[in-house]
């Protein structure tokens, strides 16, 4: 089978098609990249922006404490519900519109919610806010892996992480920043992220062009829904315990109830979808389900320190919102840079899982550390352990994300991708919710330690102060009850510290157990560009294709079923003059040895695959009885017809005997090559003469038999494309000659023998050596002569017959001696 390309496909990778193209310049990259990192650091900046703001945002709008967890839970709760969703959309759309749908989405949240009036239209806003953050977030790392190739990512990632840490962290400086300027106020922390979403627009239509997968659209709507329901609803209950209700009652119980058999469901609805937002079989996969777990416990940590920093700074220390986010920088230093220096170092060496386990160290330190602030710690103190806490998140949050993305076939980034960013978010709702709920409680418990302390008049002073469900004005109080506040909100925040650090230390422990595989060198679109000048495998190499770049181990997710969607590959699988193969297994794979679809072709002969964008790749066709082939083919944006012809692997029997009396010749040696002289197999005949020899390719050999009294004989043989081909060969006698040549002396060495038949044609020469001997083999029945040279010559007539003459010896001497 030819293994070139067809015509008609190479048409389509010469005029475009994405993947087809030269693999994308650093340049090209990162004009793509800015846009990304434009929208995703304008939605991170929403989501903690106002952290710092909130006090007075609180304190305009009212709300109490309650509020205060919401606005920004709710962000977080909607981005947490909707990711799954879009990495989901992300597999089976535009990633381009998908990310301006998204931007468009969280502008229109963030305007919105700067027109606020109340706490619950800001806490709504916010909610649309979160829908299109939860875009950005997750669609910058898809396209990103659509991009570039995981051991490259790295570099790129650095980028992405640092984008993240300054969003993340130096959100509350900002926002504190924009609060305290008097033209401006709170609501311009709100707003300030649509001016860096426009221009996240522009630049995106301008430089990000990605091939679009055209197929019919499944949404699993009802997994959304479910999951969205079950999540809002653990939500609900974390940010209402020890506050409504106790941790241990009747509506903990059926919160917690409702939430696991809406996870039930889930679990249920997504094993019948079609089009499964969180595909379950990810999580057969170890890397993915640890590295799962291991964000679901970073995500508490890395929110908890964003969301409770402004409040210790504020009301712990007596902070301007501005200060309390310049507080804040030694932890954008440290996550900036151990986030780049990571990302560039894992793309030099290919190794990431040092820096997961480092980071999950670093974490569980900082935050113990932290767990040991009080309000009047010395800032410098406050500092170091900020400065840990963020080298420590740097270190894991984007590799988490890298180490599920080089698990995964290219169709299945945007759902992978999606699940671990997922959690990380759900860790972050649920952290916030919860610990600032503890926080309450904490300082509530604190505060009632020392009240004792204070005047009657200062006691209700201060119980109307902590009493009244607001925040305090620590202006307002007097500066007794304000120092005794100060404190109980210093030590209730550092106990929060206290208690995520446990829950670091268990995102560490997760880290142990991530098997490392190296990192592969192409992503989904670079993986294509590879093949701008494919080499066609052998036929060996399609039995067991060489994969030296991807990890075959438990890591390796093997698509053993065709892909529900993508490029539909088709064609018919035939053997020789054009006959249908049934029941021929068709094996898509990548240019560097990833399975990505599997089909058994029917009675007819027909096949179908679907490859999982543009770009090159390795077709395999195999059956019983046939000679397995591989074929490389570039799939553009339109179906491709492609038709497989396999060879069958015949066989060849038959018999050996000798010619004189067709008795069969036992120990033969039977030896068959190619037309280029190269050996394909070789057999001994048994008792009667049989040999058979099976698995030879089709078409024309040379089946040459030696046997011990034979003379060699080689036949050519035509073997069928089909079935076993017999041959008989019949082997002449080979009679023997052979003595020695003699002097007076002795044996004589160098005397040449002369072998002719009765037809005067010479048969053979010989020339003795030391011993005198000589020998002439494979020789015919008949009357022959041998003449002796060395002394005067001597010619002696002999007749060979059956096996020939063994010790005819040749008498030399000068005449007279």
């Amino acid at each position: 089978m030819a293994t070139t390309t067809p015509a008609g496909v190479r048409a389509h990778a010469k005029h475009g098609g994405g993947s087809g193209e030269a693999p994308m310049t650093h340049r090209q990259i990162m004009e793509a990249l800015s846009g990304l990192l434009l929208g995703m650091f304008a939605a991170i900046l929403s989501s903690t922006i106002v952290s710092n703001a909130l006090p007075e945002i609180i304190q305009d709008l009212g709300g109490g404490q309650s509020a205060y967890t919401w606005v920004v839970t709710a962000a977080l709760l909607s981005m947490t519900a909707s990711t799954p969703l879009w990495g989901k959309l992300a597999d089976l759309v535009s990633k381009k519109a998908l990310v301006q749908i998204a931007l468009v989405i969280y502008i229109i949240g963030s305007v919105i919610a700067g027109l606020a009036q109340n706490s619950g239209m800001l806490i709504g806003a916010r909610v649309i806010q979160g829908l299109g953050a939860g875009g950005l977030t997750a669609l910058a790392q898809i396209i990103m892996a659509a991009m570039i190739s995981p051991r490259e990512r790295g570099r790129y990632s650095g980028y992405l992480g640092a984008t993240f840490a300054v969003a993340t962290v130096g959100g509350p400086l900002v926002g504190g920043v924009i609060t305290d300027t008097e033209w401006l106020g709170w609501r311009w922390c709100l707003y300030v992220g649509v001016p860096f979403a426009l221009i996240a627009l522009f630049v995106l239509q301008k430089t990000l062009h990605l091939p679009e997968s055209k197929r019919k659209v499944k949404v699993d709507w009802a997994g959304a829904f479910v999951i969205t329901a079950a999540v809002s609803l653990l939500l609900i209950w974390v940010t209402f315990a020890d506050d409504k209700y106790a941790w241990l009652s009747w509506q903990t119980c059926a919160m917690v109830g409702g939430a696991l058999a809406l996870t039930l469901l889930f679990l249920l609805v997504e094993t019948k979808a079609s089009e499964p937002i969180i595909p379950l079989r990810l999580f057969r996969n170890r890397t993915i389900t640890l590295a799962s777990l291991a964000s679901l416990l970073v995500g508490v940590a890395m929110f908890a320190g964003t969301v409770f920093f402004s409040q210790y700074f504020q009301l712990a220390r007596d902070m301007s919102p501005t200060m309390s986010g310049v507080m804040t920088i030694p932890m954008i230093a440290g996550l900036f840079v151990s986030s780049t220096v990571s990302g560039a170092v894992i793309t030099k060496t290919g190794k990431w899982k040092a820096w997961l386990v480092t980071g999950g160290v670093l974490v569980t330190a900082g935050l113990g550390l932290l767990g040991t602030m009080r309000y009047d710690t010395e800032y410098w103190h406050i500092a170091v352990f900020m400065a840990v806490m963020g080298l420590g998140i740097g270190m894991m949050m984007q590799n988490l994300v890298l180490s599920t993305q080089n698990q995964v076939a290219p169709h299945e980034l945007g759902a992978a991708s999606s699940v671990v960013t997922f959690f990380r978010s759900l860790g972050g709702a649920m952290g916030v919710s919860a610990l600032g709920s503890v926080m309450t409680t904490r300082i509530s418990h604190y505060a009632t330690d020392t009240i004792g302390s204070l005047s009657p008049q200062e006691q209700a002073a201060a119980a109307k102060a902590v009493g009244s469900g607001e925040l305090p004005d620590m202006d307002a109080l007097p500066t007794h009850i304000r120092t005794w506040l100060e404190s109980a909100y210093g030590h209730g925040i550092a106990d929060i510290f206290l208690y995520v650090a446990p829950i670091a230390f268990l995102a560490f422990l997760v880290t142990l157990f991530i098997k490392e595989v190296p990192l592969r060198t192409s992503g989904a679109l670079a993986q294509a560009a590879e093949a701008s000048e494919p080499k066609a495998p052998t036929a060996a190499a399609s039995v067991a294709p060489e994969v030296s770049e991807v990890p075959v181990a438990e890591e390796a997710p093997v698509i053993s079923e065709p892909l529900p969607s993508g490029i539909p590959v088709r064609g018919f699988v035939r053997g020789a003059e054009s006959a249908p193969v049934p029941r021929a297994t068709v094996t898509l794979i990548s240019l560097t040895g990833r399975q990505l679809g599997r089909s058994v072709a029917q009675p007819d002969g027909s096949y179908g695959v679907d490859a999982p964008g543009t770009g090159s790749y390795v077709l395999i066709a195999s059956a019983d009885g046939y000679q397995p082939q591989a074929s490389t083919l570039v799939v553009g944006t339109e179906p491709l017809a492609y038709d497989l012809l396999l060879s069958g692997t015949s066989g060849l029997s038959g018999v050996v005997r000798a010619a004189e009396g067709g008795l069969p010749v036992k120990d033969a040696m039977v030896i068959v090559t190619d037309v280029r002289g190269d050996l394909l197999a070789t057999a001994v005949t048994g008792e009667q003469g049989e040999f058979a020899l099976a698995e030879l390719v089709p078409g024309t050999v040379t089946v040459a038999v030696n046997a011990d009294g034979f003379r060699p004989h080689a036949v050519p043989v035509e073997i069928g494309g089909t079935g076993v081909t017999r041959v008989e060969v019949d082997l002449d006698s080979g009679a023997l000659l052979q003595g020695i040549v003699r002097a007076p002396h002795g044996p004589l060495a160098d005397a040449r023998v002369t072998l002719v038949d009765a037809a005067g044609n010479v048969v053979g020469t010989a020339t003795t050596g030391s011993d005198g001997a000589y020998a002439f083999t494979d020789l015919d029945g008949g009357d022959y002569t041998v003449i002796a040279t060395g002394y005067p010559p001597v010619a002696s007539a002999l007749a060979l017959t059956g096996p020939g003459v063994d010790g005819h010896d040749i008498e030399l001497a000068h005449p007279g001696e």
